[in-house]
């Protein structure tokens, strides 16, 4: 019997119990079907409390089974972006196919002001000159103020100064269109958010 008809058994009894309290059954009847009625509802409570519990388990397989995904789509996400703003960028003389990663961690602090702070960004170099770009799903305020921040590391970190800055986004909220345009960081993408 699924919990569903459980139930529905549990409220045809409950007009058994208001029967009894009518006055219409012995005593003992009525003790009986209380004791039967509390089993009952016993076992229905205890099946829920093992639904939540299986439940719980579930969802958090389904996060750990999503969040692996998702750091192995990352950069297969940057590329497609990239791809689907090609002609965009190669008008600005940056080829999708050559932006390549560049990571480093700040090891004692004296190029981002903190230690240990690991900084991460795509470059492209053309005709001696290095592009950064940034690439994202959907650009927020918060990505604008860290790809400015990636700007300065970046110039300490290879003592060369960068030429050009893209912020590529399918998606970018105004506010964060409007921030990379007073940094001076030329914003690609599909829409603007408002």
């Amino acid at each position: 019997m699924n919990l569903r008809e459980e139930f529905l058994r549990l409220l045809d009894e409950d007009r058994e119990f208001r029967l009894m309290v009518a006055g219409k059954l012995g005593y003992g009847d009525v003790l009986r079907r209380l004791e039967r009625h509390d089993r009952k509802f016993n076992k229905v409570v205890n099946e829920i409390k093992k639904l939540r519990e299986d439940f719980n388990k579930l969802s958090m397989r389904v996060e750990v089974t999503i969040g692996s995904m998702g750091r192995g789509w990352g950069e297969d996400l940057e590329r497609m972006v990239l791809e689907i703003f090609r002609e965009a960028l190669e008008k600005r003389g940056i080829e999708p196919g050559k932006v390549e990663k560049l990571r480093f961690t700040d090891r004692d602090g004296s190029i981002t002001g903190v230690r240990g702070r690991i900084v991460d960004v795509d470059v492209s170099v053309r005709d001696g000159k290095l592009y950064l770009v940034e690439v994202k799903s959907r650009a927020e305020l918060d990505h604008v103020e860290a790809l400015y921040e990636k700007v300065r590391a970046v110039e300490k970190y290879l003592a060369k100064s960068v030429s050009g800055v893209f912020l590529v986004a399918v998606n970018v909220d105004k506010e964060a269109y409007d921030r990379a345009r007073e940094l001076g960081i030329e914003v690609i993408c599909g829409s603007i958010i408002e």
